[in-house]
């Protein structure tokens, strides 16, 4: 938000010597954070001067319209004689007062102007435009003086176009709505400065009457709790919105449109109510507020044809018939609190202004402008809360200032559907903002701060004794504050908003800043260092980690071919998604880690190996509602309990997808391609990074989608499956978009055992006796079984085996494969004989001919 300080000094004394720091610091100690905060003198450097156009030649032969002004300057250029200046606009006339700037200025952006000869004439300087001077985006005319502007040619434009003021920018917070305002900023900065405070608010309003300005039904008063209205008859539709209105529009980044809309905008600003002007000509019949039926449609000011949902609140207009409805019912003419229709809005001709200003509820005005993506100023302010006894001073306001400058008669009747239900009381042990901030508030510093925002508070002794619904609000001293908060504060509803109030005002910079003393660490926890090493040992072999997001699209199932049945398919569904498009939480890693292959594929990059550690979430079957837990105390061991119960169960996964090489072509060769074996080889890298021996994993072939049945392994450790590696089926590839032979590995951490205390390894200073073996078995014999069995033969003296080989071809006979591996023999206190490493092979190739009718090849 916007606002010019000589518009807050209007509703504040601010003082004329405060620094423009100390004005950021003192919003800044108020929570409010400042984005920008600009003397508006200083970005306009040289002469910037009021001009009068004297004479203006059309010159031709060019491609678009080009006018030679003659522009008395005064004295400002020296000489007193007229400036020449050459100028594209045409909304300007000779006699037209302008801003000019001479040449040597420097306009915003370091833009430098200076004497030049263009389209065969001498221009010296420019006339400027609103977008020129950076009072906002019109760059499409110049500016043009009202007559009666009391500045004479060669004086100072800068007073007169508003370049004389300083401009803050700040972000206001989602639960200060009532900052949105200049009523609500004034407020805030006359607290802090200590000086008096004009509250607009406070004004003087017609009442309603019993006969209303415009015949309006509210059938939500849940949506809608105050409606308010009043006609206005027979203004000039010519009218203009005055200069210094536009300007603060201009300023507030909001565009001038016409009268009767600048005004709903400009009472906005100061007051913090949003309103609307309907044509009331073109409205046939009486209004009614209401929810829209489903299939009802609304063509907005923006020109868009939204589909309307049940829970959106609409004007309709009783006099147009809707089949959708229902007799009475009325077309919908404006989306309540976001943006008006096309239909009744304030055109060149009205006459006629119906002005409204009502009250609706934040949540549903929020999740309007979420579900149409319309996120108006409007919107903005009824989301973060309005005050609901300002309709009929807005209205007030927005009458007296039509009927000013367009004239008209407002119509004496006032409409008023008030149900707008008081505040709670809340109750405060007056010590509480002491035990919770530490800092020592006095009872009458507590009192004397929250009435200072507005809130009426009623001292009394503690009633804890009397009222066993009060326990807790036991105090020290036994009293306790009941306080009613303003209309314009709904944030404050519980007692530690007025804690933190409390602490707000009486400055952040009192409270003591004073740090707990760390506790000793103890390192990291076994998972920790597990995860650690797992991602370490990926990175090490070439692998890129990333970080998905969590969430899925509903159809993320039948993208990866999970066949009905599938555990996977049932995925938690986020209450309040960050997409409708993704509102579910992924079963699996494979879907989101796909999703960013298919990005960096799209982005020319063919060569990946991505991996990614992180979460998986499983719904609990039949776990029920989580019970209600207030605020007010700490939940029991037992809430807390039947709560977790319906938390979904979320194991850490690790997942690698491989595509296109893994070790490239060049000078020194041929490339390699990945394979389903790269995948199966990086969970096996896993299951050793994260500790576990190789005696206790087994790889043995199966199905599992989303991988290729015929290319798809499962990792087992202790005889359970812990994960699945392989190449992706053709079908999801298809689907996805994703290269032929994708391959994937995915593995559940959580299902590894815990690593048992790592032995320091025994170094045996004899060297190894290497033998190799070639044993020809059955091709549906896993080569992981046979390793396996080859392990178990060989006794205590087999130090490692490696298959290095696999060979098939006619010699060995049809469905016959032959499987090489290098074993390592050496035994830790002697060097080993020949006899005892043939026996120790032997023994090992024994076992594998016993399990698989395993023969030495060649034998």
């Amino acid at each position: 938000m916007r606002v010019s300080v000589s518009w807050l000094r209007e509703y504040v004394d601010i003082p004329a010597d405060l620094p423009v720091g100390e004005l950021e610091q003192t919003l800044i100690d108020l929570g409010i954070e400042v984005e920008s905060i600009a003397d508006l003198a200083a970005t306009v450097t040289g002469q910037l001067v009021v001009g009068e156009v004297l004479e203006v030649e059309e010159l031709t032969g060019f491609k678009k319209p080009i006018r030679f002004c003659r522009v008395d300057v005064g004295a400002a250029n020296g000489t007193g004689e007229p400036q020449e200046i050459v100028c594209g606009a045409r909304n300007f006339a000779p006699d037209d007062l302008v801003a000019v700037i001479l040449p040597g200025g420097v306009l915003p952006g370091g833009f430098a102007i200076g004497a030049r000869r263009t389209y065969g004439r001498n221009s010296n300087g420019m006339i400027c435009s609103a977008g020129e001077l950076g009072l906002g985006d019109d760059h499409a005319g110049i500016v043009v003086l009202p007559a009666d502007t009391p500045a004479k040619p060669g004086d100072d434009a800068r007073p007169v176009v508003g370049l004389d003021d300083i401009v803050v920018e700040v972000e206001i917070t989602p639960d200060r709505g009532y900052q949105m305002s200049l009523r609500g900023l004034a407020r805030e900065l006359a607290q802090a400065l200590g000086v008096d405070f004009r509250d607009p608010g406070r004004n003087p309003a017609t009442a309603g009457t019993a006969e209303p300005a415009f015949p309006v039904q509210v059938r939500d008063t849940l949506g809608c709790d105050r409606f308010a209205a009043r006609l206005v008859r027979g203004v000039d539709p010519t009218a203009q919105t005055p200069t210094w209105m536009r300007q603060r529009l201009t300023v507030a980044g909001i565009r001038s449109i016409s009268l009767p809309v600048d005004i709903t905008n400009y009472v906005m600003l100061e007051l913090g109510q949003p309103m609307h002007a309907f044509d009331a000509d073109r409205i046939a019949g009486p209004l009614v507020v209401r929810r829209a039926e489903p299939g009802e449609k609304l063509t907005t000011l923006d020109g868009v044809t939204r589909a309307l949902a049940p829970e959106d609140m609409v004007i309709c207009d009783v006099g147009l018939p809707n089949p959708l409805a229902g007799e009475g019912a009325g077309v919908p003419i404006s989306l309540a609190a976001v943006m008006g229709g096309e239909t009744s809005e304030v055109v060149a001709g009205t006459v006629d202004v119906l002005f409204e200003a009502a009250h609706w509820d934040p949540v549903l005005v929020g999740r309007t402008a979420r579900r149409h993506k319309l996120f108006s100023e409007a919107a903005k302010r009824w989301e973060r809360g309005v005050d609901p006894a300002l309709p009929l001073v807005a209205l007030e306001r927005a009458v007296a200032l039509l009927t000013r400058f367009a004239g008209g008669d407002a119509a004496a009747e006032v409409l008023d559907l008030d149900h707008v239900r008081p505040r709670t009381p809340i109750v405060l042990p007056a010590d509480l903002p002491g035990r919770r901030v530490g800092v020592n508030y006095p009872p009458a510093r507590v009192v004397a701060l929250l009435e200072q925002v507005g809130c009426t508070v009623a001292r009394s002794a503690d009633r804890s004794a009397e009222d066993p619904g009060a326990a807790g609000v036991a105090t020290v001293d036994g009293e306790v504050l009941s306080v009613t908060p303003p209309t314009w504060r709904p944030d404050l509803s519980d007692p530690a908003d007025l804690v933190e109030e409390v602490a707000r005002l009486d400055g952040y910079a009192n409270v003591p800043s004073l740090l707990p003393t760390a506790p000793p660490g103890r390192g990291l926890t076994w998972q920790q260092r597990r995860n650690r090493a797992v991602s370490r040992s990926l990175a090490e072999r070439g692998h890129v980690e990333v970080l998905a997001h969590p969430f899925v699209t509903p159809g993320f199932a039948d993208q990866l071919g999970l066949t009905e049945g599938d555990p996977r398919r049932q995925a938690v569904r986020l209450a309040n998604p960050l997409s409708e498009e993704e509102p579910l939480l992924r079963t699996t890693l494979l879907g989101p880690l796909l999703g960013i292959v298919k990005r960096n594929l799209g982005r020319g990059l063919r060569d990946l190996a991505l991996y990614e550690i992180g979460t998986v979430f499983h719904p609990r079957v039949d776990a029920g509602s989580p019970p209600a837990m207030g605020v007010e105390w700490r939940p029991t061991e037992a809430e807390f309990a039947a709560a977790d119960a319906i938390v979904p169960h979320q194991p850490r996964h690790v997942a690698v997808v491989l595509t296109g090489d893994v070790e490239p072509a060049g000078w020194w060769g041929g490339g390699r391609a990945a394979n389903w074996a790269d995948a199966v080889e990086a969970g096996r890298a896993v299951l050793a990074a994260a500790g576990v021996p190789g005696w206790r994993i087994e790889v043995r072939a199966t199905g599992y989608a989303p991988w290729h049945p015929g290319r798809c392994a499962e990792l087992l450790v202790d005889g359970v499956v812990v994960g699945h590696a392989g190449e992706l089926h053709p079908a999801v590839v298809a689907t996805l978009e994703l290269p032929r032979r994708t391959c994937a590995m995915e593995l559940d951490l959580d299902a590894l055992p815990v690593p048992p205390v790592a032995p320091s390894p025994t170094v045996s200073g004899f060297p190894p006796a290497l033998i190799d073996v070639a044993l020809v078995v059955d091709d549906h014999v896993p080569a992981e079984a046979v390793r396996q069995a080859l392990t178990e033969g060989a006794g205590v003296l087999l130090e490692s085996v490696r298959l290095f080989d696999v060979y098939a071809s006619e010699q060995l006979g049809a469905g016959r494969k032959s499987l090489a591996y290098k074993l390592a023999f050496r035994a830790p206190d002697r060097t080993l004989t020949v006899d005892e490493a043939v026996a120790a092979r032997d023994a090992a190739v024994a076992r594998a001919a016993e399990r698989f009718g395993a023969t030495l090849r060649g034998a």
